[in-house]
């Protein structure tokens, strides 16, 4: 018997450990949640689940600079190889027909995941502003991770084509949404700035540092490793995504005004400047990476290391504009047009300067000055379209950061197609003259932003709405109680019940609308 009772004992015990500690797991389980629910720290945690995103996308969007050509002349080679075994092959016309599409080939596959992102943004601002950030986000970064297992395991040009063109309908809501959960998260204008700049941060390392990543990485596992593992990284930022925001449980959109659409902001003339500003600061940048080997390969017989290392020191001076633009901002914030003008005044001269260098080393110093100068105007410019959809619009801000979204990939779907034919028929020189020229004449306009800080945010974010009508008995009444408050009455209830008008004056800060203080 006592044999028995020892077992039952240890049972007993066993059973009452892992309770014990099932308890115990139970409570830090709650304990990580709650520090999770904790306001602050979970404006930390999304901060770092968008940047990531941003990361992801930009490293994806670069790694296959070095990585591509390559390999899709490697597979041109194989298929040359076997026309020439095959008997009876028309091999002289195939061949020559591939070499002559061989760099449009390439310039197609690069441009179309701008070109579908510039599509689908229209659709995605809209939808964001409907359903929320988080959903949109969360669609965004399954959509990228299934692009970057297509790319580790593609091997023809149309698996390649259909994987980066996914890669531009996962940024056209990952992009989006996450830079308008920044600004819907963060209201005060300099922790917005902060954090918007701290974005900027990430997606400049992202563009930067992917060619040597993807190149080392190719050069010495193969093409699937480096796309494995941005997969990886990608999967447990959707993971992250998913714990934290909860996206399909979290229904407070539900209670929240609806976005102004898309279209009444594209004709908002302050928005337009922004715009505006955003796609020709880019034109530089976009316009040099599909046309800079050649002419570095002509011009200065640089090595391949040299071309793949040529971006990625103009990484620190992109970081110090980010960061002197937010300490700026947080002193002078009335000043963010200036510093907008002054970003593009240095991206102008320093595209002038580019054909001028002789030597790897010089050419180091305008490709510095054109980052630091897109580092100036995106930092103070994309916190400036928040303010304005504060001041002038409804504060969701899925509409508005699809409008800057598209404004990049207007010049990144013009750079690989449009930049070529420029350079061929007009030359090197004359392209980087003509960017510059048309940094430094657009530069002015944003003197049209100078009292933008002066405007007074409207009285009612619903009065954009109502601007259609009163669509039910809520907006009806609010209606007929604003057209009452512009007579001077306002409505009172006596004793009795019974509705009465008494004389009121208001203030011109009860008006709608964003006017000047």
């Amino acid at each position: 018997m006592e044999p028995e009772e020892t077992k039952e004992g240890r049972a007993t015990n066993l059973a009452q450990s892992a309770a014990s500690k099932l308890s115990q797991m139970s409570e830090r389980t709650q304990q990580l949640g709650n520090v999770i629910q904790d306001p602050v720290r979970q404006k930390r945690i999304i901060l770092v689940i968008v940047c990531t995103a941003l990361l992801l996308d930009n490293m994806l969007y670069m790694v296959i600079v070095p990585i591509i050509p390559d390999y899709l002349e490697g597979l041109q080679k194989a298929a040359d190889h076997a026309e020439a075994i095959a008997p009876h092959s028309n091999f002289t016309n195939s061949t020559t027909t591939a070499k002559g599409n061989f760099d449009l080939q390439i310039g197609v596959l690069f441009a179309s995941k701008a070109i579908l992102q510039l599509l689908v943004n229209p659709i995605s601002g809209t939808f964001i502003d409907r359903v929320g950030y988080e959903i949109p986000l969360f669609i965004g970064l399954n959509v990228m991770f299934l692009s970057t297992v297509t790319f580790a395991f593609a091997d023809n040009y149309a698996t390649l084509f259909l994987a980066r063109s996914m890669q531009g309908l996962g940024s056209a809501f990952a992009d989006t949404a996450g830079i308008a959960l920044i600004a819907d998260r963060y209201t005060v204008e300099t922790e917005r700035s902060k954090a918007l700049g701290i974005a900027l941060a990430f997606i400049s390392f992202g563009s930067l540092a992917a060619p040597p990543f993807g190149g080392v990485l190719y050069e010495f596992a193969g093409k699937r490793v480096p796309f494995l593992i941005l997969a990886c990284i990608c999967l447990t930022d959707g993971i992250l995504c998913l714990t934290v925001l909860k996206p399909f449980s979290n229904r407070e959109r539900e209670n929240m005004p609806v976005g102004t659409p898309m279209h009444k902001l594209m004709v908002d003339p302050y928005i337009a400047v922004v715009a505006g500003a955003l796609i020709v600061c880019n034109i530089p940048l976009a316009f040099l990476e599909p046309t800079i080997a050649n002419w570095m390969e002509e011009t200065m017989h640089s090595s391949q290391w040299e071309i793949g290392l040529a971006w990625f020191p103009a990484f620190f001076p992109h970081v110090l504009g980010v960061f002197l633009v937010v300490k700026l901002a947080a002193k002078y914030p009335h000043l963010q047009w200036f510093y907008g003008a002054i970003g593009m005044v240095f991206i102008g001269a320093s595209s002038c300067t580019v054909p001028a260098c002789k030597t790897f080393g010089q050419l180091m110093f305008p490709l510095c000055g054109i980052c630091f100068g897109i580092a100036f105007v995106d930092t103070a410019l994309l916190p400036t379209l928040a303010f304005l959809v504060d001041v002038r619009h409804v504060s969701v801000y899925g509409s508005v950061y699809a409008i800057a979204d598209i404004s990049y990939c207007v010049a990144y779907a013009l750079g690989p197609v449009v930049a070529g034919q420029i350079v061929h028929d007009l030359g090197f020189v004359q392209l980087n003259l003509g960017m510059g020229l048309i940094n430094v004449l657009y530069a002015p306009a944003l003197l049209l932003l100078k009292n933008v800080t002066q405007m007074k945010p409207s009285f009612s974010e619903r009065n954009m709405l109502l601007d259609d009508g009163p669509t039910g008995l809520y907006d009806t009444i609010k209606m007929e109680q604003r057209e009452k408050k512009k007579k001077g009455l306002c409505t009172t209830i006596d004793e009795g019940g019974t509705e009465t008008f008494a004389q009121r004056s208001y203030s011109e800060e009860e008006s709608s609308g964003g006017e000047y203080a």
